[in-house]
């Protein structure tokens, strides 16, 4: 990408042939970056003056007081200061985008559910990244910052001259169709399917198609940020590695031009009018950024032997919760790989478990459900509601002949919580629910026989 590449007015850091860097590697890094030269001071946070008459500002993503390893904070050193980015807020309301508790009386999330993608909008209808947000499941509560939502985006429409950020929470963003660019305070960030994006709590940003419609789903994080999972007797290696993270460069608009900023605070929407771009920050140095990673980096790890692992070790990010090893959310991936266990049941085993696992279908097929899941489409296994294969794909996984097998064509994932998800309005009524999901195990047989070695 070249810098004549972004919008009209935004300068982002080059190097010395005039090409955006774009991105740095890793993840939970110390990054420092300017689009001036100079504009970083040097040895220092808060100089008595910054370089080009900026104002330096902390952005802090943890308690000052938080253990050094798990402390987050980013300096900007902006055109203006944050304050100048806010005036009198307006109530509004977007009555799509719920957060929790949402427990609605008329509504049961006891079950198991499938949904067929949420269709896109006719022709000529105009969906923002705000007003396009569609959620499905709220868990846990948004006031003390426990739990998780879970929303669908439909997106045809670039946000102008708005801007947003959640103080609520940070977002992990998965697309599944269409394009989309984050320019945010502290660099741009452009996201396509197999790619995912966590946009940190407090990041203001602006949302614009690059190729639509856009659709995906967003999993909204009260708790604890989302960090790399302990990868234990594994070791160093594998799974989602640090590298593969990458953090964009600085880049900032200096537009004089009426905006809107719309904040998500407590679970409601609040609108406020300035006179110009927020996106001011010409340099930074910190380790609170947003970042994109490219779901094809993932190198899942499994059984060469026999039986399988528990999907825990496909697990791409974790969200802690006060419960050492029980997460407020993980973020498990299911993409190819090969399959080479012997005398064993490839697929997922029927279980029940004190997790809520919503998934959702990226492309392709899932290998517990080859029908009725399809890419775009959404499942929801409450905690302790048992689920496993359909009939089809537990008689193929018990009567294959078992060489080794390229499982292919899929990418899907999970949402998992301990916290149980309760369905919104929307997901109960609107989005497209397949009445007939729970009647996929109803055709397993009984095959016990007591006949003694008779498998």
């Amino acid at each position: 990408m070249t810098i004549q590449d972004l919008p009209e007015g935004v300068i982002r850091a080059t190097d010395t042939t005039g090409t955006v860097e774009g991105y740095m590697p890793g993840f939970g890094n110390d990054f420092e970056t300017e689009a001036l030269p100079g504009a970083l001071p040097q040895g220092m946070n808060s100089p008595q003056k910054c370089a080009y008459g900026l104002y330096g500002e902390q952005l802090s993503g943890t308690a000052f007081t938080a253990p050094s390893h798990q402390n987050e904070r980013t300096w900007c050193y902006r055109i203006r200061p944050s304050v100048r980015h806010t005036h009198r807020f307006e109530k509004i309301d977007l009555p799509h985008w719920k957060s929790a508790p949402n427990i609605d009386p008329d509504v049961i999330s006891l079950g198991q559910y499938r949904w067929d993608p949420v269709e896109m909008p006719e022709e000529g209808g105009r969906l923002t990244w705000l007003t396009g947000m569609r959620s499905m499941t709220t868990a846990g509560d948004v006031n003390t910052q426990v739990g998780m939502a879970s929303h669908i985006y439909l997106v045809t429409a670039s946000m102008e001259d708005e801007y947003f950020f959640s103080a609520d929470s940070e977002l992990l963003v998965v697309p599944q169709e269409g394009r989309l660019r984050f320019a945010t305070e502290l660099g741009v960030i452009d996201l396509a399917p197999q790619e995912v994006a966590i946009l940190p709590r407090g990041l203001v940003y602006r949302v614009e198609v690059l190729e639509g419609p856009c659709r995906g789903f967003v999993c909204e994080n009260y708790g604890q940020k989302f960090e790399l999972p302990g990868r234990g007797p594994i070791g160093a290696n594998c799974m989602a590695n640090r590298r593969d993270f990458k953090t964009p460069v600085a880049a900032f608009e200096d537009r004089e031009v009426p905006s809107t900023v719309t904040v998500k605070w407590c679970g409601q929407f609040h609108r406020t009018r300035i006179g110009h771009s927020p996106l001011d920050v010409v340099a930074w140095h910190g380790n609170y950024a947003p970042v994109k990673y490219d779901l094809k980096t993932y190198c899942p790890v499994g059984a060469i032997l026999f039986d399988h692992p528990d999907p825990s070790i496909f697990t791409v990010l974790t969200a802690p919760s006060g419960v050492p090893g029980t997460a407020n959310i993980d973020f498990v991936l299911f993409r190819e790989r090969w399959m080479v266990a012997e005398d064993t049941f490839r697929p997922p085993w029927y279980h029940k478990n004190i997790m809520s696992e919503l998934m959702g279908n990226i492309y392709g097929q899932y290998d517990a459900k080859p029908h009725g899941f399809t890419p775009g489409g959404m499942s929801l296994h409450n905690m302790m509601l048992p689920h496993g294969p359909d009939r089809e794909a537990f008689e193929g996984a018990s009567n294959a002949e078992l060489g080794p097998e390229k499982l292919a064509n899929t990418m899907s994932f999970m949402f998992e919580t301990r916290f149980p998800q309760h369905l919104t309005a929307f997901a109960a009524n609107e989005a497209p629910l397949q009445d007939d999901y729970i009647d996929c195990w109803a055709s397993l047989e009984k095959k016990f026989d007591g006949t003694p070695g008779v498998k």
